[in-house]
C-alpha cells in the first residue's frame, strides 16, 4: 500500500532534516579547526536538527495507517 500524502510529506522532511543536519555539524566541526567560535556555532545547530530529524522518525513509527 503506497504511502498517503501526509506520511510521504513527514518522511521527506525527516530525511531533509537528518542529511541537512549531519552536514552542517560535520561542516561546523571542521571549519572549527580554523574558527572555533563559527564551527561551533555552525555545528550545534546542525546537530540540534538532526536529532530533530530522528525524534520524526518515532513520531512517524506511532502513525497508525
Amino acid at each position: 500500500m503506497p504511502a498517503s500524502k501526509p506520511h510521504a510529506t513527514l518522511d521527506k522532511w525527516i530525511w531533509v532534516l537528518i542529511y541537512g543536519g549531519l552536514f552542517l555539524l560535520i561542516l561546523g566541526i571542521a571549519t572549527a579547526r580554523r574558527d572555533a567560535a563559527l564551527g561551533w556555532s555552525m555545528a550545534l545547530p546542525g546537530g540540534g536538527v538532526a536529532l530533530v530529524g530522528f525524534m520524526l522518525i518515532y513520531v512517524r513509527s506511532r502513525y497508525k495507517d
